[in-house]
């Protein structure tokens, strides 16, 4: 199923969300604009396991920027045009509600730390790898799972296709969400076998558990230096 939109109305323009979309959308069209080559673009701003932790010397032609900045170049980069936009479409649903409830500074770091986490979640149990990652996904991971907790009753708007039927319903946030999650872990465990690139399942999976526990912080500290204020 395929989520088009909720019924959940910000309070506030999530500027944010929408800087990070465009930076997304301008960093893609930088990638096919032909300046580099896409094996430049891919090694050399990506993420590779055994490049960040010094298993293996990264190839001159490779080296753009250290390794340890591929971590947030690596956010901003995509495959293709539906990598792409599927991950911006669940950017520009469910990041504007998780900004106006934690402010625009707080949400860019959020998101930031979110990226981080599922970057090392995907990266640490193949330190050797050579399979570069690259997406914004493991980031907006955590988002929905912030989304999860905190509008578990909101309504998604989702569209599921059967054969060539295509059927429009709404659905609860934690279902959607919930689903979303547990098809992550299935297809983990599916897959966790193959080489040779796809999907990096253990960064959603990170960041998405990520952002639940960042959220309970970021919740928790808030209401910790509202007491201070009112004492």
């Amino acid at each position: 199923m395929f989520p088009i939109r909720d019924d959940n109305p910000g309070r506030r323009v999530p500027a944010v969300t929408i800087a990070l979309i465009v930076s997304c959308i301008v960093t893609f069209l930088w990638q096919t604009a032909g300046g580099m080559s896409e094996a430049q673009q891919i090694y050399g701003l990506g993420v590779t396991p055994a490049f960040l932790f010094g298993a293996q010397e990264q190839p001159a032609q490779y080296a753009l920027i250290p390794a340890w900045l591929t971590i947030f170049s690596s956010m901003f980069l995509h495959g293709d045009w539906l990598h792409l936009l599927g991950n911006m479409l669940y950017l520009w649903i469910f990041g504007d509600n998780v900004e106006d409830t934690l402010g625009h500074v707080r949400f860019l770091f959020f998101y930031l730390l979110c990226g981080i986490a599922a970057i090392f979640a995907n990266a640490l149990p193949q330190m050797s790898s050579t399979i570069p990652m690259i997406g914004a996904s493991g980031a907006i991971s955590g988002v929905l799972g912030a989304y999860l907790l905190l509008f578990p009753r909101a309504r998604v708007l989702i569209i599921i296709p059967i054969f060539i039927i295509i059927r429009a319903l709404w659905a609860p946030a934690w279902l959607v969400l919930a689903f979303w999650f547990v098809l992550q872990v299935i297809n983990s465990i599916v897959f966790a076998r193959l080489e040779g690139g796809g999907v990096a399942w253990g960064a959603h999976i990170g960041g998405f558990l990520t952002g639940m526990l960042l959220l309970m912080l970021f919740m928790f500290t808030r209401r910790s230096n509202s007491r201070r204020l009112q004492d």
